[in-house]
């Protein structure tokens, strides 16, 4: 049946999508290393428009500790060193009139197990999101009138069967980015 076959596609989609969050909030988190996915969301207040930093300047990992910002627009400094202060990202920005150093501090124990909480807990939302398609899928399947019930009996087990895969997936990146996090 066509609609069976659109409902279990919705759901997977529902769940690939939820898991593609989680691996972009995976990327915020930071892990020791300097990268430029940290600063990837600041926003720049650049001529009345917000836009994103990566749009205003050349953001580029000198090493392992060290973030620097180019902007393109020297005018634009001032803007992008107020918009990473305000990001609460916990950098402190050095300017030389050219360029922004951003200088990662290294993770304390504390400030790892923190971010490993925070990753858990990114974790968790997703497998809620998870859960909640294969609902929506269920719900879907019972609203079908003229199906056979060995069909939707079928297409629950799909359904389950995709939903238990996620979980397991956001399991397995939880412990890849915790291992990640609490590496010295």
């Amino acid at each position: 049946m066509e609609e069976l076959d659109l409902i279990v596609e919705s759901v997977q989609q529902d769940m690939q999508a939820a898991i593609k969050h989680l691996e972009h909030a995976f990327q915020k988190i930071r892990a020791g290393r300097a990268s430029t996915s940290m600063v990837q969301d600041v926003m720049v207040e650049y001529y009345g428009a917000t836009t994103p930093i990566n749009q205003v300047a050349n953001v580029s990992v000198l090493d392992a500790m060290t973030i620097s910002i180019q902007p393109w627009d020297r005018t634009a400094i001032g803007a992008i060193e107020k918009a990473i202060i305000n990001s609460n990202l916990g950098f402190a920005p050095s300017n030389n009139g050219e360029n922004i150093i951003l200088n990662v501090p290294p993770l304390t124990e504390e400030r790892r197990r923190d971010l490993a909480k925070q990753a858990k807990s990114e974790t968790e939302q997703t497998k809620i999101v998870v859960r909640n398609a294969r609902q929506d899928g269920i719900k879907e399947l019972k609203r079908l009138e003229g199906v056979s019930e060995d069909a939707i009996k079928g297409v629950e087990a799909d359904i389950q069967e995709l939903t238990d895969k996620h979980v397991k997936l956001c399991d397995d990146l939880l412990k890849v980015k915790e291992a990640e996090i609490m590496k010295v």
